[in-house]
């Protein structure tokens, strides 16, 4: 059921339109930030046969997003929302730098500055909400650019974050789908069947602090650095 507010914007649940275009450019491949450039340790996983097929690849990604990398970005992501919706630099500033601290790994490091940074860069386009809060970030996290920036703009925190995750899992599919061999329709029907966890997830880390950050996505971690050694390799991560 939709519902009409000012200036023509139409409302489907607690997402506007306007809302929701940014959204999907600023998520979407096509976004100059590179993400199609990383695998976030797959590429390693694939080679030493720990992804190799369908059911695998939904083990992995599932892990990675209830207990590993996703669940502390969606942690990170929620701090930075509230505190950009606060106008709170010194949160903010905590939020990001404890993002950068972290990182497992040399490439998971670079693998969310490099986007982060570029993040904050394409968007310069919208940056008429910035009120000078992301000026002060540098380098800043990929989770702290997308939450504190969606917050800027007025977009709720739900949509906000699972359009967040959803793009961090369609990226990795995509990496899949080019290595495992996982086919496109197997890639699609893996996404489906995340649809749940990545909301439950979603739900789960609006309610939680940063207090509830902690990862035991082991081999994810190991993954990523061995990829840093990996001789022959097509992702930078």
């Amino acid at each position: 059921m939709d519902t009409h507010t000012e200036a023509g914007k139409t409302e489907y649940g607690a997402v506007d339109l306007q809302g929701l275009l940014r959204l999907q450019t600023w998520l979407s491949p096509a976004f100059p930030i590179g993400a199609f450039s990383y695998s976030h340790g797959v590429e390693t996983a694939i080679r030493h046969g720990l992804i190799h097929d369908r059911d695998s690849a939904s083990d992995w990604l599932q892990v990675l997003l209830e207990h590993g990398s996703g669940w502390n970005d969606a942690l990170i992501f929620c701090e930075s929302w509230r505190a950009a919706l606060a106008e709170d630099k010194a949160r903010l500033v905590e939020a990001n730098t404890l993002a950068l601290a972290m990182a497992p790994s040399l490439e998971r490091y670079q693998e969310t500055v490099q986007q982060g940074d570029a993040f904050i860069d394409a968007a310069k386009a919208w940056s008429d909400n910035d009120n000078g809060l992301l000026g002060v970030l540098s380098p800043i996290a990929m989770p702290v650019a997308v939450g504190a920036t969606s917050a800027l703009h007025g977009i709720s925190l739900s949509a906000a974050l699972a359009a967040f995750l959803q793009a961090f899992l369609a990226n990795l599919v995509s990496a899949m789908v080019r290595h495992v061999p996982l086919g496109q329709k197997e890639g699609v029907a893996l996404l489906h069947t995340l649809e749940v966890p990545l909301l439950d997830i979603t739900a789960k880390a609006e309610g939680c602090t940063l207090d509830d950050l902690g990862s035991a996505a082991i081999l994810s971690d190991i993954a990523s650095m061995a990829h840093e050694i990996q001789t022959t390799r097509i992702f930078r991560s």
